[in-house]
């Protein structure tokens, strides 16, 4: 996409009155006419016109980062961000530079690029992103990958696809539907690879353009996870080695394997076997290993089908499957220690055993309609922490626009997309939704439904804003939260604010405390006709803009200073607030509210 263009438009989309110019910014200034404890901030307003790329999607202590801008603007200035405190400063010297950050692990910064105003305010020009991990699995931002044919060696068409996953940080890259055949993944055989094999919907999949796809990411310093399930076997199974014994029985009497249906014209439907029995166990980890002296991949994620009713073994006893996924992973692990693992939890069946298996790197939910509210998505954050001790992350595979996709082409509804990404994010989850296209389905090669230039632009604020504020939104556990008991001090506003769960016409508030900091997120259900994530029909509306909404909330601690933030206005820069604190009262005021604002009281 033209990044310039995307800049300007975020402006109009989600910044500004709808009234004001396109690249003129919302140009809000700082808490309004509020007087308090603190009234020396600096007002800060927007102008969106330089874009700015990093060479990586993240970052191992001690690597210098180089920025690119789209252009240099004379007297601006740069300077670098851990939440409000800023680290370091200089005079934006051309278009390109390295900045070297701290070498604490596990931190997200924000760099800035603005210019100062003669009347003591600061103009946001534009921002990005950094994140200094030995790890992506401590803060995982998830993409995909899904078609490997031979017109993805065109030029360029990889190293595009992958300079947008770079832009919104993405550090993790699922490989969906690259293999053969699921109980035999690699094209052909170790040593002897096959250049074009098909897919399990006989689609070409070409080996160059799967290595090419690993050495790109890997030059962005993403990761490269190949996908498959845990149980699968094809109707030749047998001739590859795959025994009867192993199989999963709809009756005690073996004889009638469980099996997923599939098209006709497609290779086969799949087979299901039992993932705890050790002979196949073996079986699968001896074709990983064929998989990994092939290609230079970083793990497997690894697959399942949800709850599939009683099943039993070749012997006829009743499997239990949830025990058999975390038989699996740790077989998985014990063959390949050194390789990532993940593996899905559909409608959460199997969480508690997947995630307390201690062998998956973070948690993987693909939520449907038995988990379709924002509610929801909060109770599977809360329950991963729980079944992990308080050690994993959550990333949702959510389908936006369901129905509209099943019906028609066309475009992404954006204000369904960003409502649920603020949702997901604010609850310190992430959304597995950025590939070669965005995801609309649960088969990731289809894409009946674009992104507008509007949603890519929205894509890279709130990507930005998940990566820069990892640490307030992504480093604590749900252990940390509280409510704030937050109120509007004006009537006139008819603004309900209600710590979260969230209620139609609410602004809801989702709060933690992270060390001496109480994190607020500020959500906007103002004007949302439903409390569903989905937006199945693409239908969703743009929730109502609240600017100056004047707050009041419990604090008896002593307070240092407030700021906010939003990927919403500014790019997601700092904005300091005015405060007043009395009788155990904080008071401050809201600048705007679209989607979803960040308070952070010190």
């Amino acid at each position: 996409m033209n990044l310039m263009l995307a800049c300007l438009m975020v402006t109009t989309m989600a910044c500004s009155d709808p009234k004001e110019e396109p690249g003129k910014g919302s140009g809000d200034n700082n808490g309004g006419g509020t007087s308090g404890a603190v009234t020396e901030v600096t007002p800060v307003k927007s102008n969106l016109i330089v874009d700015l790329s990093t060479d990586k999607a993240c970052y191992a202590p001690g690597q210098t980062v180089n920025i690119s801008a789209s252009e240099h603007v004379a007297g601006a200035k740069v300077r670098y961000r851990r939440g409000a405190e800023v680290i370091g400063e200089e005079a934006m010297s051309g278009s390109s530079w390295q900045w070297q950050p701290p070498t604490e692990d596990f931190t997200g910064y924000m760099v800035e690029v603005y210019r100062p105003g003669d009347d003591g305010s600061v103009t946001i020009l534009g921002t990005i992103a950094v994140d200094v991990s030995s790890d992506w699995t401590r803060f995982p931002r998830y993409g995909f990958v899904a078609t490997f044919d031979a017109s993805k060696m065109a030029d360029g068409v990889i190293e595009k696809e992958m300079e947008y996953l770079n832009r919104c940080h993405i550090n993790g890259v699922q490989f969906q539907d690259w293999h053969n055949k699921h109980h035999w993944p690699l094209g052909g055989t170790r040593g002897n690879l096959d250049a074009v094999y098909k897919d399990i919907a006989n689609r070409d999949v070409s080996t160059e353009v799967v290595k090419k796809y690993i050495a790109v990411q890997h030059s962005l310093g993403m990761k490269s996870m190949f996908y498959n399930l845990c149980f699968g076997a094809l109707d030749d199974a047998a001739s590859d080695g795959v025994k009867e014994q192993w199989y999963a029985f709809k009756n005690n009497r073996h004889g009638d394997k469980d099996m997923h249906q599939l098209p006709s014209s497609w290779k086969s439907s799949i087979y299901l076997l039992d993932p705890a029995n050790r002979e196949w166990q073996a079986y699968i980890a001896e074709r990983n290993d064929e998989v990994y002296s092939s290609f230079d991949f970083d793990g497997y994620q690894i697959d399942q089908l949800g709850n599939r009713g009683d099943l039993y073994d070749y012997s006829g006893s009743k499997l239990n499957l949830p025990k058999g996924y975390a038989s699996f992973i740790d077989a998985m692990k014990q063959r390949h220690p050194e390789k990532r693992l993940v593996m899905n939890a559909v409608s959460s069946y199997g969480a508690s055993q997947i995630a307390g298996s201690g062998n998956v790197d973070f948690c993987y939910n693909e939520v449907w309609g038995d988990e379709a509210d924002f509610t929801h998505l909060h109770s599977v954050i809360k329950a991963n922490d729980n079944y992990s001790s308080h050690t994993l992350r959550t990333v949702f595979a959510a389908y936006m626009n369901y129905d509209k996709a099943d019906r028609e082409t066309g475009e992404f509804n954006t204000p369904g997309v960003i409502m649920a990404d603020a949702v997901m994010m604010a609850l310190g989850g992430s959304h597995l939704e950025l590939g070669d296209h965005m995801l609309s389905r649960e088969y990731f090669p289809a894409s009946p439904l674009a992104m507008s230039e509007e949603l890519k632009t929205a894509m890279i604020r709130y990507y930005d804003f998940m990566t820069a504020y990892q640490n307030l939104l992504r480093g604590t556990s749900t252990q940390t939260e509280f409510d704030p008991q937050m109120t509007c001090s004006d009537a006139s506003k008819k603004v309900t604010v209600a710590a979260w769960p969230p209620k139609k016409g609410n602004v809801t508030t989702y709060s933690r405390q992270v060390g001496d900091k109480m994190v607020i997120n500020f959500l906007n259900f103002v004007n949302i006709d439903n409390l569903s994530w989905r937006d199945l029909d693409g239908k969703r509306s743009a929730p109502r803009l609240q600017r100056e909404i004047p707050l009041t909330m419990n604090c008896s601690r002593k307070v240092t200073r407030v700021w906010t933030a939003t990927p919403d206005a500014h790019a997601g820069a700092v904005v300091e607030l005015p405060f007043t604190q009395k009788n155990g009262k904080l008071s401050f005021t809201l600048p705007s509210l679209k989607y979803w604002s960040m308070v952070v009281v010190e």
